[in-house]
């Protein structure tokens, strides 16, 4: 999953829209692009939307609102029943996963839903609190399988801008994202960088997608379909990429016991390998057992 498109879920033209995007997952936002007042419209027509595209080529979440909020579980029964892939949580703490993955629970068994089925993406940056305790995601849930992070929000509980006068992030903003992208490595799950606001900066999109994906990140969220051709671009591996990482693990295979080895004249390791099987969509290579 390389790119995922926020959709206001009281929007049926761009919901109609959305599904050509060619984004690998649609987000249906119920949180900060609908009016409280068009709360109610939206869960029914993200509702249908779930319903309608069950067997669609991408991936559906659908963003509800924060668990304080009074509304969140008003989210929740209305779009479960529609069996999305996923719920984006925002403005939480980990203890929020946690409560949210008790809400899942009892939905699915009530829907005669899936177990464990629902998966969670915590957007973890969104307040000072939030930013305190990224460090505590590992092990918060199993149904956690990204963490995000934001600027906007974070911006208003600042009072200030979360950009300096280059375009370059401030520096609480460039700690939350690399906490971010700290925690999700802590907690084993994907890493997806924020959106970029200026849906018509396409060279300043390409140039964020790229430094995102050199740091770790391997997807990105997008406002506009405009940018998902560039997201998509950039979250995944090149031809010259994929050839590294097939040579690399070919030559750790030749060698297993081998911690380091000659790959055309340069020297890699164990880390070298662990990156090149994430390139080809490895699973991480296994630890041998030890004796006790």
């Amino acid at each position: 999953m390389r790119s995922l498109l926020f959709v206001p879920a009281d929007s049926e033209r761009k919901l109609a829209r959305s599904k050509q995007s060619g984004a690998d997952a649609l987000i249906l936002d119920l949180e900060d692009s609908v009016v409280p007042a068009n709360r109610p419209a939206a869960r029914v027509q993200a509702r249908a939307f779930l319903d309608e595209s069950s067997d669609a080529g991408f991936r559906r979440y659908v963003r509800i609102n924060p668990l304080t909020s009074g509304a969140a579980l008003d989210d929740l029964d209305a779009v479960l029943p529609g069996k999305p892939h996923g719920i984006l949580l925002p403005k939480c703490l980990p203890e929020d996963v946690r409560t949210l993955d008790h809400y899942l629970t009892a939905f699915e068994a009530a829907f005669g839903l899936t177990p464990g089925a629902v998966r969670i993406i915590a957007i973890a940056t969104e307040t000072p609190a939030a930013i305190f305790a990224l460090g505590r995601y590992a092990g918060v849930s199993p149904r956690l399988e990204g963490i995000t992070w934001g600027a906007e929000d974070l911006a208003a509980c600042l009072g200030g801008s979360n950009r300096k006068f280059d375009g370059s992030y401030d520096d609480a903003y460039r700690l939350a994202r690399a906490l971010c992208l700290l925690a999700a490595a802590d907690a084993g799950v994907m890493p997806i960088d924020t959106i970029y606001t200026d849906f018509k900066d396409e060279a300043g999109l390409a140039a964020e997608c790229a430094a995102a994906r050199r740091s770790g990140f391997v997807a990105k969220m997008a406002i506009h379909p405009a940018q998902l051709s560039a997201i998509n671009r950039a979250f995944s591996a090149t031809e010259e990429e994929l050839a590294w990482a097939r040579q690399v693990v070919a030559v750790f295979a030749e060698n297993p016991d081998a911690g380091t080895v000659a790959l055309d004249g340069k020297m890699v390791d164990r880390p070298h390998l662990t990156l090149a099987r994430r390139t080809l969509g490895l699973a991480p290579e296994r630890e041998p057992a030890t004796s006790r």
